[in-house]
């Protein structure tokens, strides 16, 4: 079920008024009932999977909590493994399979391995992390396992944020599942109005710019470098819109009820360098990354050689999380490279100290653009179908001439429309970050100019949100 269809606005209605009208010790059931839904929405078969894993970790937590030493050790490395399990052989087993052939290939041998054909859960990634996480906390002594067998699966099912995030810790969401929220209009109007915000990214701005970086992408030998550096720019803000406007529909609509999830980005392309970038930009992944993967192998508290390796191989990984394909490892590596090269130039150059005040604007704004160039480099492998097709695209936009005509498939006029729509994107985002609704005439205003500047200004086709891929 798609967050940008008629089909989940109705679900929605429907659920959110079900829930205020149900005493509290029945609303687990009628949100697990709904998630459960909402998932099977999709691919019926594939809720098998997350009830195989939620059985699974249930269990490994108690068992975690009740014992000590390596039994304690060994029920979360199996809960580990399940999890990893399901994700190698759904998401990465052909990849791997693949790579093996080519090197058959090469030694003029088969690979007896078969090929799976299989379709990818959607949203394992998030719903397969979000349920480690849980193991790992109760593993740390950070969270206590959750008995109610029912609350631990709403946990992991919760639909607003069960197939793209953002990924939640135990500490923050399950006790929520035991709060009695009441029904609270303000914070209904603020739920609704990030809601409306989410759904103006999405169809608005998203799927408007995916209509000229799918052409030009899609049609690469016969695009030239000033339509390629259009449709990267464009892509840039596309994939920002698309997945913080699924987050924003997520929080909203979580909040709606009165579940408060975190926040998953903060204007990630004001940027200065590209580490305040993943301190802004998918902020529950990259902490996750941060807790689970970085601070374990030694955090900042190792020699400068091993740091800079632990902060290629996250990346890396990464990037491995978000695609079986070369093209997201590179694009991993490519932010690890960035991160190593501003650590190894911070400790041998000290930039001068700049006392003007306009030198010091002048340099921030030059930090900033600096930054979107290189993060908007890194998404064309991130977009690209595969490697060959990525370096055509840096050749041609490096043999860029400004004899070049824009081969698109929007006119002169949609075009400047949608670089009016970053821009009024940024300026939001920047000065008014949560939109105020204390006044129920400014939110009337407010929620019905975006519900119809969104049916006026969209584009309706029902585009899948790009990281329910992943």
């Amino acid at each position: 079920m798609l967050f940008n269809s008629l089909q989940f606005i109705l679900f929605f209605i429907i659920v959110s008024i079900a829930y205020f009208n149900l005493k509290h010790k029945y609303r687990w059931m009628l949100l697990l009932f709904a998630s459960s839904y909402f998932y099977m929405a999709f691919v019926p078969i594939y809720i098998l999977i997350l009830g195989c894993t939620i059985v699974v970790d249930y269990f490994a937590g108690i068992l975690i909590e009740k014992t000590s030493g390596k039994r304690r050790k060994m029920f979360l490395i199996l809960s580990l493994c399940v999890n990893i399990g399901f994700l190698m052989v759904f998401k990465y087993y052909n990849f791997i399979n693949n790579n093996i052939s080519q090197i058959f290939g090469i030694l003029n041998k088969t690979n007896p391995l078969p090929y799976l054909s299989i379709l990818l859960p959607i949203g394992l990634s998030f719903h397969t992390f979000q349920a480690m996480s849980y193991t790992i906390e109760v593993y740390r002594g950070n969270q206590k396992s959750e008995r109610h067998f029912g609350i631990y699966a709403l946990y992991v099912m919760f639909y607003p944020q069960l197939v793209a995030g953002p990924i939640e810790r135990p500490q923050n969401l399950i006790h929520q599942f035991y709060t009695n929220h009441k029904y609270d209009f303000e914070r209904i109007k603020k739920g609704l109005l990030q809601m409306a915000w989410g759904f103006f990214k999405k169809i608005v701005i998203a799927d408007r710019l995916a209509q000229i970086v799918d052409y030009s992408y899609t049609n690469v030998p016969s695009q030239n470098g000033l339509s390629l550096i259009l449709a990267t720019v464009f892509y840039s803000f596309q994939i920002y819109c698309d997945f913080s406007g699924y987050s924003d529909i997520a929080i909203g609509s979580a909040r709606v009820m009165g579940f408060k999830l975190m926040n998953n980005f903060r204007t990630p392309y004001l940027a200065k360098n590209v580490s305040e970038f993943w301190q802004r930009w998918h902020i529950s992944l990259s902490t996750w990354f941060k807790d689970y993967l970085y601070i374990p192998l030694g955090g900042n508290r190792v020699s400068l050689p091993k740091l800079c390796f632990n902060l290629f191989l996250v990346f890396v990984i990464s990037g491995l999380w978000h695609g079986a394909n070369w093209t997201f490892i590179i694009w991993g590596a490519l932010h690890g490279f960035y991160l190593i090269f501003a650590i190894i130039k911070n400790k041998h150059i000290n930039p001068p100290s700049v006392k003007s005040k306009f030198l010091r604007i002048l340099n921030k704004y030059i930090q900033v653009i600096t930054t979107f160039v290189l993060i908007s480099f890194a998404w064309i492998f991130f977009r690209s179908v595969n490697v060959k097709s990525a370096w055509e695209i840096i050749l041609k936009i490096f043999s860029v001439s400004f004899r070049d005509s824009l081969l698109t498939p929007l006119n002169k006029l949609e075009i400047a429309f949608s670089f009016f729509l970053i821009i009024f994107l940024i300026f939001k985002e920047k000065y008014f970050f949560e939109l105020n609704s204390k006044s129920n005439v400014k939110f009337i205003f407010v929620f019905l100019g975006l519900i119809l500047c969104t049916f006026i200004f969209g584009v309706f086709n029902q585009n899948q949100f790009i990281y329910f891929q992943f």
